[in-house]
């Protein structure tokens, strides 16, 4: 947990006042949108169980994700649906929707943190490669970001039964590509992304 921490108190050291982790979810999946959240975490803060939220267990991403809210000095959320990725690319989506998620933060980050490779934000950024395992502000916003995606898939399942999206979450399981094949696209499917390319779109 202090080697999670580590990076955000170098910056901070270095004049640093308030360092946002952003993280993304649903990067690679057919429907549904990407979604990132921005976390800024109290500086010595720390929150057993962080991890990369694809590695934690459903119930505890839930009462993670409840603490790190209760933690946080910030917290936001945004989204860029599936006719914007397919209208500028999963690369400039998930750029999008990190600069919505932090332009609604309270306070203006002097850094931020992400996940990977640098996305050109508009404030000073260093990217970390697994970085949503090793950095506690990038963990936390995967973590906030997964559970609320989740709810997402769970309450497009309901208006589109058809591809199941509670269980499948939009990613291309056998069950989903079955679906695709048998009952077309539905709205919220991105047809820039391969097999939804050469499908027809029902609704």
């Amino acid at each position: 947990m202090e080697a999670m921490a580590a990076l955000e108190r170098t910056l901070r050291e270095g004049g640093c006042r308030a360092v946002a982790g952003l993280d993304e979810v649903g990067r690679g999946a057919l429907a549904g949108p990407v979604t990132v959240a921005a976390v800024i975490l109290p500086a010595g803060v720390v929150i057993e169980g962080l991890n990369d939220s694809k590695l934690i267990d459903p119930a505890d991403r839930v009462r993670l994700a409840t603490q790190i809210r209760s933690i946080a000095e910030a917290v936001t959320i945004a989204h860029a649906a599936a006719h914007v990725i397919d209208a500028i690319g999963i690369a400039g989506a998930i750029r999008y929707a990190m600069e919505h998620a932090l332009s609604r933060l309270p306070v203006r980050p002097d850094h931020a943190v992400t996940d990977g490779r640098p996305f050109g934000l508009s404030v000073p950024e260093t990217a970390v490669v697994k970085g949503d395992s090793s950095v506690a502000a990038i963990a936390a916003a995967s973590i906030v970001a997964k559970v609320e995606r989740d709810t997402i898939m769970r309450r497009l399942a309901d208006a589109y039964p058809a591809w199941e999206f509670d269980s499948n979450k939009g990613y291309g399981t056998s069950g989903h590509l079955a679906a695709i094949s048998g009952h077309g696209l539905s709205i919220v499917h991105r047809r820039s992304f391969s097999p939804c390319d050469s499908q027809p779109a029902l609704f």
